[in-house]
């Protein structure tokens, strides 16, 4: 669905309709200000309350949240600069479930929506308080720490806070792209380590003790330690799930093993790929902590939304004790091994049938929450459909490289005969 101001405007009715005063906020995207017009306007013209938050991340947006009926975020997070969005919060900074977005998408299939009176308009506000809150809220859980630090800000909404937070710190910081540009002049938005090639090299040339990276919206983030090397979202989960979990964690279901071996006494519960679902169980278990290997953080005493400044500022704090590469290089890294098959997408029925039968048959301990995910003593493999195009792809992990191909061989296999 193609995200339009006619779009926009419905969201913004449904929203106000069904639930009221709303807060709105935006990243830098070009059509971030046209979106968030309409959005307004819908609101309004339902006679509830638009309050503005202007340009914020995300975890801004989703705790200001808190004060008023829910929060609406006009982002498309880590996509290309084409691409916009609109991602709906609840008063406790989670993101809207399953249930209430097929409520919202039912409701805009209506065929028509009312005319508003001119007498029962909403009134429109503005909150400029909210990115001074999320620091203040994140130096009383943190605290000081003086590092030297470099911030890639992708050019996204993190330019409005992750710099000034990480200095009233007391770090010594070097801000890239951290001018607010919908273009993403000097990087893709997605933080992988390909797109971050400038952060590296300013960390090394700057003699820097860490290096941050955020996506366009501020979700997501991931780090680079003082030699340059990326420091993704498994290493970056494995630490923070050492310092968070006592007994419980959530984590979706391409996670690594490598976290059972780091807990063996705590509870693992494993979802559907995607922060809402981590979110959404987090709050069900009431477990320690939640994060995705995408670079999603989900601290639940903090905020239950992925919240890549507040998770920039716990790293830097971890960093200052001591440096990043010592940290990581207690962790285990197990081989993993990925691949795709590729399908006809006029068969998909018949293919997710076929592979159905044939993947149970391979394992007894087999989770189907999202894809088929096939446990083995001593190792795991999971194949899922793609979100993005007609293949079927394969990841298998173990603690040695030949029973990781062995097991990626075998599910492979099984795969290519469903698919063909």
């Amino acid at each position: 669905m193609d995200v339009t101001p006619e779009l926009a405007l419905k969201v913004g009715m449904v929203i106000g309709d069904i639930y009221g005063d709303t807060l709105i906020g935006r990243d830098p995207r070009l059509t971030g200000s046209m979106l968030d017009a309409a959005l307004n306007a819908g609101v309004l013209s339902s006679g509830s309350d638009a309050i503005e938050a202007g340009l914020v991340s995300t975890p801004t947006l989703a705790r200001g949240a808190g004060n008023y009926a829910c929060g609406v975020m006009i982002t498309a997070s880590h996509n290309p600069a084409p691409y916009n969005g609109i991602k709906l919060w609840n008063p406790d900074g989670m993101a809207f479930d399953e249930d209430q977005q097929r409520e919202i998408e039912d409701a805009l299939d209506r065929s028509s929506f009312p005319v508003p009176s001119w007498d029962r308009i909403g009134a429109e506000s503005s909150n400029p308080d909210l990115i001074a809150a999320h620091v203040e809220a994140i130096l009383k859980d943190v605290g000081a720490s003086k590092v030297r630090v470099v911030v890639d800000c992708a050019c996204g909404a993190t330019c409005t806070i992750t710099p000034l937070l990480l200095r009233k710190m007391g770090c010594d910081v070097i801000a890239i792209n951290a001018q607010p540009d919908g273009h993403f002049p000097g990087r893709e938005p997605e933080p992988t380590e390909e797109n971050l090639a400038a952060l590296r090299a300013t960390v090394r040339a700057c003699r820097a003790d860490l290096g941050i990276a955020h996506d366009g919206d501020g979700d997501r983030m991931v780090a680079v330690d003082r030699e340059g090397t990326f420091v993704g979202g498994d290493l970056l989960l494995a630490l923070f799930v050492r310092q968070e979990v006592r007994t419980g964690l959530v984590v979706p279901v391409d996670a690594s093993m490598v976290l059972e071996d780091l807990l063996p006494k705590a509870k693992i519960w494993r979802t559907r790929v995607g922060d809402v679902y981590v979110a959404a169980e987090i709050k069900r278990r009431n477990a320690d902590f939640g994060g995705e290997p995408s670079g999603t953080w989900i601290f639940p005493r903090a905020t239950l939304c992925p919240d890549g400044v507040y998770a920039a500022a716990r790293l830097v704090s971890m960093v200052a004790e001591r440096p990043l590469d010592e940290l990581v290089g207690e962790i285990p890294r197990y081989p993993v091994i990925r691949g795709a098959v590729a399908y006809s997408t006029e068969g998909r029925a018949k293919v997710e049938s076929r592979l159905d039968a044939s993947l149970r048959g391979l394992s007894a301990d087999l989770s189907t929450v999202d894809g088929w995910r096939l446990q083995f003593e001593d190792g795991w493999a999971l194949v899922r459909f793609s979100g993005t195009e007609p293949k079927i792809r394969v990841l298998a992990e173990s603690r040695n490289e030949a029973r990781a191909k062995e097991i990626y061989s075998t599910v492979l296999s099984s795969t290519r005969g469903a698919a063909a």
